[in-house]
């Protein structure tokens, strides 16, 4: 027999943890439980409406015992061991007790659930005794699941908090990409973000880099392009983690009436600098509608990170926010021919690169309450 569901929504219980210890067999271990009981037994465990810091659960069981039932234990576990786990916070249990409510019940607690993290989780249903502590069932099946990247709602909420420091605009004239010399000057099939004529430079899959719930990394494809500028020369900087060759081509040809900006990421490596990443999508192109769905749009000529504007002239005119390290990615291909490459006079700082950078946990600037 199912349990009941909930006809409008489902509950969401606020769960409290118990002394975190490690499941063996079919018992529970934890202090404050006494035996196993004959109550129902959880089975065919539901999870849905995954998100990326709750979900619900449901399951069903027999009619047996329901009437006693109290509780639910819920043991839940991240599929890496901990020394893996650079998202969660340390030394919070995983084993958790909620008052027995109407099935499906969602479970939400963003000081557990990671965002694209995958769980493995189960059940046992308990009756509470006059002594205080439980009766348990069997532990129901194990099932596993991956939680959700962050939705448009926690993108705004990122959006915001990225709005509060951009700082004043700043003019700039050109969008910029450093690589190593024989990136664009020595035909090859090793780059995947370049034709082997070393004619184009062609979209890739992003990495890793930046938020962990963040919906574009691993799915949309793009090239990186840089557009802040020195302060005091106005000019890009003489400095590059990436290498010491760079393709600069004029604004106007990435960013222009045609072009889409989103908002795709706000993020730290530990450092006092931020990085906010847009993404330029052509009206209408493949890039553009991935982004439509997930992204944040800005409008182009009115926001606090990365405008253009037409003036009276007809031509257009670009700013960049000051305070915060712009990631640009541009959606489509982009000839070579396009631009120039020269040689940078700075230095090679690696250590400033975004390459696969895992995002600070415990940054209060640029954090939200969903997960990391």
């Amino acid at each position: 027999m199912s349990g009941s569901p909930s006809s409008l929504s489902s509950p969401s219980v606020e769960l409290k943890s118990l002394q975190l210890c490690d499941r063996e067999g079919t018992e529970s271990a934890d202090s404050g439980i006494g035996d196993v009981d004959d109550l129902p037994v959880p089975q065919q465990i539901q999870i849905t409406n995954i998100t990326c810091d709750s979900f619900k659960i449901s399951w069903e069981m027999e009619s047996r015992g329901r009437d006693r039932i109290s509780h639910y234990f819920i043991d839940l576990n991240k599929k890496e061991s901990r020394k893996e786990n650079q998202f969660k916070h340390k030394d919070v249990p995983t084993k958790l007790v909620a008052k027995a409510v109407p099935l499906p019940m969602t479970v939400r607690g963003h000081w557990f659930l990671s965002p694209r993290t995958e769980y493995s989780i189960a059940v046992q249903t308990a009756t509470k005794q006059p002594d205080g502590e439980y009766a348990v069932s069997q532990w129901s099946e194990i099932i596993e699941f991956c939680t959700a990247d962050y939705s448009t709602i926690h993108l705004t909420q990122l959006l915001q908090k990225a709005e509060v420091i951009a700082g004043r605009m700043l003019p700039f004239t050109v969008f910029y990409r450093n690589q190593e010399q024989d990136y664009f000057q020595e035909p090859s099939a090793l780059y995947r973000s370049r034709d082997e004529q070393c004619s184009r430079m062609l979209p890739a899959v992003k990495d890793d880099s930046g938020s962990h719930g963040s919906p574009i990394s691993g799915k949309l494809e793009g090239l990186f392009f840089s557009c802040n500028t020195e302060f005091n020369t106005g000019k890009p900087p003489q400095d590059s983690p990436y290498g010491p060759y760079r393709f600069q081509i004029q604004a106007d040809l990435l960013f222009n009436r045609s072009t889409n900006l989103y908002f795709g990421d706000f993020y730290c490596m530990y450092t006092s600098y931020h990085y906010v990443l847009l993404v330029l999508a052509p009206e209408g192109s493949k890039g553009d509608v991935f982004c439509k769905e997930i992204l944040p749009a800005l409008d182009r000529s009115n926001n606090p990170f990365l405008s253009c504007t037409e003036e009276e002239d007809g031509s257009l005119s670009f700013r960049h926010a000051q305070d915060v390290i712009l990631e640009v990615i541009y959606t489509e291909p982009v000839d070579l021919d396009l631009g120039t490459v020269t040689q940078i006079t700075g230095h090679q700082l690696k250590s400033q690169s975004t390459v696969n950078a895992k995002k600070d946990p415990s940054c209060k600037i640029c954090n939200i309450s969903a997960g990391r």
